[in-house]
């Protein structure tokens, strides 16, 4: 799902890469195409945080612009999650010989995205890519793909529960602990690469490991349900709601309610309203140190209360695209160019890192709407007509033909 070089105005997002169906229980063509509109309308949220205007100009423009800071990232990493069960047994997982395959398969996945991650971050762009972190989130994710959704889900609320807490006193343990240069100097990735290394993508980065890990693995869970009956779907529609109600509706009370709270964030030096960091990041940067900062939900915070709000969005979203790929033949014509997109997910996520670096964009996000307009055209006309002749994206070829040294595991 990258985000700009500054933690307060952190917007980017990266796509999942696109994995074939699950040949054990294919899903009908139909809900593809509505996983692949969520992701399709995740990409267009990213394209929004990249090259769209900056919310903090207000208005209606800025408002829309703020409604895809941090919540079409967590969408990829929810459907990161999803894609990992399409390709291990979405409701029934692969064992014996398939099973080793297809684990495989997303091992070999992980080194490709974690290598061109880190070569996307070596260019120097503005944006902190998330390919490098989707690599672990494939890995660590692995060693649950056997479970029940409702024990998936029961893991994914416990991690959004206790990991941001963790998260908290490891980063503050790194600010004045003095230990985090020793550890990037015995660090191969950030010796290679320059970057962070394993640190950043664990603790430090725009995405860390132990904080994004809910996303995905409530992806899982919702994976493994059976989501072609319509009752499934209405229950996931209300239970997007109540999260993104609990999780942002619990950071106003918060902020409005317990004594100091909004005294104790106010005082770190932040811009803005600091009672909008309920849902908005304008208001300055959730990285301080005090822990009053964990009773905020904006976007990047990597807050139990953040975690809660966007996995809600996620869910609900993915509900919605499937109900509309199901049951609205007009809508799914209408949003064909977004289906196009979301299947090439990955060849459009990188084509707009690679567009942010050739036209030498600094400020993400700050360029004129017309640059936005222009980015999403011309991704929807190469993604029409790509899927003319394709079933995959370019790039989700190349990845795909990686994978096929899978096959020679017994």
């Amino acid at each position: 799902m990258t985000q700009n070089a500054s933690p307060a105005g952190r917007t980017a997002q990266a796509p999942p890469t696109d994995p074939p169906q699950d040949r054990a229980a294919p899903p009908s063509t139909a809900r593809l195409a509505g996983v692949d509109l969520a992701r399709g309308l995740a990409v267009l949220g990213m394209y929004a945080a990249h090259v769209g205007p900056d919310p903090s100009d207000g208005g209606p423009v800025g408002f829309l612009m703020e409604l895809s800071h941090g919540r079409a990232s967590a969408l990829f990493a929810f459907l990161a999650g999803f894609s990992l069960l399409l390709i291990t047994g979405r409701r029934t997982p692969r064992t014996g010989r398939a099973g080793r395959q297809a684990v495989t398969r997303i091992l070999i996945r992980s080194a490709v995205l974690l290598t061109l991650g880190t070569a996307l971050t070596m260019t120097g762009t503005p944006v902190d890519v998330i390919l490098a972190f989707y690599a672990l989130y494939f890995v660590l994710a692995l060693p649950l793909r056997g479970l029940r959704a409702g024990t998936l889900a029961v893991i994914a609320a416990a991690g959004a529960l206790v990991l941001p807490q963790v998260l908290y006193l490891i980063q503050r343990s790194i600010r004045t602990g003095g230990w985090a240069p020793a550890v990037l100097h015995h660090d191969p990735l950030a010796r290679i690469s320059g970057t962070g290394g394993f640190l950043e993508l664990l603790f430090t980065g725009a995405y860390p490991v132990l904080t994004w890990m809910p996303f995905v693995i409530a992806g899982m869970a919702v994976a493994r349900l059976d989501l072609a009956s319509a009752a499934v779907r209405l229950r996931l529609a209300l239970t997007g709601g109540a999260l993104a109600v609990l999780g942002y509706g619990g950071s106003w009370l918060a902020l409005h309610l317990l004594p100091g709270a909004a005294d104790a964030i106010g005082a770190t030096g932040t811009t803005g309203s600091v009672m909008s960091l309920w849902w908005s990041d304008t208001a300055g940067d959730p990285s301080g140190g005090t822990p009053a900062w964990l009773l905020v939900a904006s976007p990047h915070s990597e807050t139990t209360l953040s975690i809660l709000g966007s996995t809600g969005v996620a869910v609900a979203c993915l509900a919605a695209c499937l109900a509309a790929a199901d049951g609205l033949p007009r809508v799914r014509r209408l949003a064909r160019p977004v289906i196009a997109i979301g299947a090439m997910s990955l060849t459009a996520y990188v084509l707009n890192i690679v567009g942010i670096w050739a036209l030498g964009i600094e400020d993400v996000p700050g360029s004129p709407l017309p640059v936005l307009l222009g980015f999403i055209a011309a991704a929807a006309l190469l993604a029409l007509a790509w899927s003319r002749h394709f079933r995959r994206g370019p790039l989700e070829y190349l990845l795909n033909g990686a994978t096929k040294a899978a096959r020679l595991v017994r």
